[in-house]
């Protein structure tokens, strides 16, 4: 079987931490599957592109997200951060 999918870490990441804001590092690294320096890599590039905002909250971050940049490929420049959250929690609604 393959192993590509539909979804890359980044997209995975955004994800977790739009319904876990507060989620560590390490919990955000093992639902995605990834090593933790993984996960602080993309939550880097997220914060970079302006996307996730980290806030630091004693010794853990919180982060927000910024539902209206847009998706970064030119095929999907239509849609923006909120349009994907809110399809796939539709999509997981349903079942």
């Amino acid at each position: 079987m393959s192993t590509w999918t539909f979804l890359t870490h980044h997209a995975h990441v955004l994800l977790h931490i739009a319904q876990n804001p507060d989620a560590p590092v390490q919990e955000i690294a093992d639902v995605v599957g990834i090593s933790t320096r993984s996960a602080v890599k993309i939550l880097g590039d997220l914060e970079a592109g302006g996307y996730v905002e980290r806030h630091r909250r004693g010794r853990r971050n919180h982060y927000v997200i910024h539902p209206e940049r847009p998706l970064r490929h030119p095929s999907n420049a239509g849609h923006d951060t909120g349009d994907l959250i809110q399809a796939l929690a539709d999509l997981r609604d349903d079942t």
